[in-house]
């Protein structure tokens, strides 16, 4: 089962260099415009996690650069949640443009950690219970 989301994004005058292209920098945020409407859209969100005395710092994230976006480009960001026995989250991206050329792909790794900190290694209860609503588990 392959779980995605995808979503719309403008793109805007402060995130552009002096040619008017995306600076590199911000194609990890796309990433996490996309992670953050995944999350909302299919119960697993950042308030989701904390609610749950979680959080989930991303520990890899990978972006590899095809083609630019541009000022006012419109672009579309492909979420997919990879799933794995690991106590993680893994996501994959894909950045397409206006016309529905690949801009850049990427993946992100994030971990749990507990309300001080510390590592979690079990997979917390209230995740196991979202995998097994989706049908993963």
């Amino acid at each position: 089962m392959e779980l995605k989301e995808v979503t719309n994004i403008r793109i805007r005058f402060n995130e552009t260099d002096p040619l008017g292209i995306v600076w590199h920098g911000n194609y990890i945020t796309y990433f996490e415009d996309g992670r953050e409407d995944f999350g909302i859209k299919h119960g697993i969100s950042y308030l989701d996690v904390k609610a749950n005395g979680f959080a989930t710092p991303i520990v890899e994230s990978i972006c590899k650069h095809k083609l630019p976006l541009k000022y006012g480009d419109i672009a579309t960001i492909e979420t997919t949640y990879v799933d794995t026995s690991a106590n993680k989250m893994i996501f994959t991206y894909i950045i397409f443009n206006p016309q529905g050329e690949v801009v850049c792909t990427g993946k992100t790794i994030q971990v749990f950690i507990d309300e001080k900190g510390a590592l979690v290694l079990n997979i917390p209860t209230f995740f196991a219970a979202w995998k097994k609503k989706i049908g993963l588990l």
